[in-house]
């Protein structure tokens, strides 16, 4: 068996834990304490929070995609598949270091996607560029947790609330889509959801093909 071998660690935004970068042969690992956020072997649920989004919003004309999380950047590499060249994709990442990963150890991972032209990268808390400005996306993604609860960032939180997503669904054109991405289901957030004005779609999905852990995709369509 081939050893892990840590290859860096980032202070969470917080300052109160640890993420680390880990490698085992040809496979990463992002661990936050003891659990594993990702792995570069189980990319199926993240690459559908993509598909199924993009696929809801194909009638749009040069949509403008915001993903929160880079990660491992499935989500964004399977975007990238669904959209034409007029699309434009904002990826906003909170911690600098899994930027620098991308770029760095895990360059292969990513296959260039960094470099796309319709993709640009942020370095800031996607909540901020929500708030920006009103009616400004298409469609976003929110895969910054493991679900609607902050857990790498407690302010995530906000994002999940009642007044967040009120204020995500004032930042998306009419017939825009907020997509969540979580490892379990949330009865309460979907409630949320439905009384922030969205019509709702709960969908399961797995990890790694018709395998691995069983996860949950939100799509909720502004009305």
């Amino acid at each position: 068996m081939i050893p892990w071998v840590e290859l860096d660690s980032a202070t969470t935004p917080d300052g109160a834990r640890q993420l680390r970068l880990k490698r085992r042969g040809s496979e990463f690992s992002i661990m936050l304490g003891t659990n594993e956020l990702m792995n570069s072997r189980l990319s199926g649920s993240e690459e559908a929070l993509a598909k199924l989004t993009c696929a809801r919003i194909a009638s749009h004309r040069q949509p403008r995609i915001l993903i929160g999380g880079l990660g491992m950047g499935f989500t964004l590499r399977a975007a990238l598949a669904e959209l034409a060249n007029d699309a434009e994709i904002v990826v906003a990442e909170l911690v600098p270091a899994v930027v620098a990963w991308a770029r760095g150890p895990m360059a292969e991972v990513f296959g260039g996607c960094l470099d796309d032209p319709r993709v640009t990268i942020r370095e800031t808390d996607v909540g901020e560029l929500i708030r920006a400005r009103p009616a400004a996306w298409d469609a976003i993604l929110l895969d910054v947790d493991n679900g609607p609860e902050g857990i790498v960032h407690k302010s995530n939180d906000e994002l999940y609330s009642a007044r967040g997503l009120a204020t995500a669904r004032g930042a998306l054109t009419p017939g825009g889509v907020l997509s969540v991405w979580s490892q379990g289901p949330d009865s309460g957030f979907a409630r949320r959801l439905k009384q922030a004005g969205f019509t709702v779609e709960e969908i399961n999905t797995r990890a790694n093909g018709k395998r691995g852990a069983r996860h949950v995709i939100w799509i909720a369509t502004r009305n």
